[in-house]
């Protein structure tokens, strides 16, 4: 994402006037607090994802780095998604720099290098919610757009939101969505949600502000199945012959693993 006034001039110059109007007047909503019917879409959204009791997902995106010169690079990647709450996750992610695979499956996490044929394993918390703050925090693990994933999406979202609005309608690979977009202290991020009786997010792109060169995350999701046939085998990892165990950067192996090969 870029910076809001440079969006509302890119799209000003490609989109003709009704953007200009659009993203004017979002401007303008953004000046006085969430617009109630953005927060609206949203938490309804989040209320649908939360009811899920498991799904998987197709998750198609892109991460910017900023490179010293301030040139920007950015990096495709492809993660299909399984969730069973409240304590099963796992992520199939390929890409240009990352052929890997992880798992939750309620006590412990693994990391798998498909490249590399290297793993790890740490003790994990008992609940999704707090596997994914634990693996982001202490293993500097992010599952693709892992506030999606969490039993409340909503307060977790909103939790550094200043501002937002309904930019209006859109669609993203054909699907008609509601196109929203919020400001907050570190971050600016938009969403668009499938308008409908299954209002899923379709895309979702994130500005880190604080960031020099304020890179952006963004993806597509796609796919989306609540009634997926797997079992809990699907989220515990099972090492391959040839892979080799180590420890997680900043972390010891547990006793009696260090060392361990498989």
């Amino acid at each position: 994402m870029r910076r809001w006034v440079g969006s509302i001039a890119v799209l000003a110059a490609f989109a003709g006037g009704s953007a200009w109007a659009a993203a004017s007047q979002a401007e303008g909503a953004q000046q006085h607090g969430v617009d109630p019917k953005a927060g609206a879409l949203l938490k309804r959204m989040s209320d649908f994802l939360a009811s899920q009791p498991q799904f998987s997902v197709q998750a198609d995106g892109s991460t910017e780095a900023v490179l010293k010169t301030g040139e920007k690079v950015e990096f495709e990647h492809s993660s299909d998604v399984r969730l069973k709450r409240p304590d099963k996750l796992r992520s199939d992610r390929r890409g240009e720099k990352a052929d890997a695979e992880f798992y939750y499956d309620g006590h412990s996490f693994t990391l798998y290098g498909k490249n590399k044929h290297y793993y790890a394993t740490s003790a994990a918390p008992a609940t999704i919610d707090e596997a994914i703050d634990a693996a982001r925090e202490r293993l500097g693990i992010e599952a693709p757009a892992a506030d999606l994933l969490y039993s409340n999406p909503y307060d977790v979202l909103m939790e550094d939101v200043v501002s937002g609005s309904d930019l209006g309608a859109d669609a993203v690979r054909g699907v008609a969505c509601h196109h929203l977009a919020f400001r907050g202290n570190e971050t600016d991020w938009q969403i668009w949600i499938e308008d409908g009786p299954r209002p899923v997010p379709c895309k979702f792109v994130i500005t880190s502000k604080k960031v020099q060169g304020s890179p952006e995350f963004q993806v597509e999701f796609s796919h989306w199945n609540f009634s997926p046939r797997f079992d809990d085998t699907v989220f515990r990892f099972t090492p391959p012959s040839d892979a080799k165990r180590i420890s997680f950067l900043g972390e010891q192996a547990s006793p009696g693993t260090q060392g361990d090969k498989k």
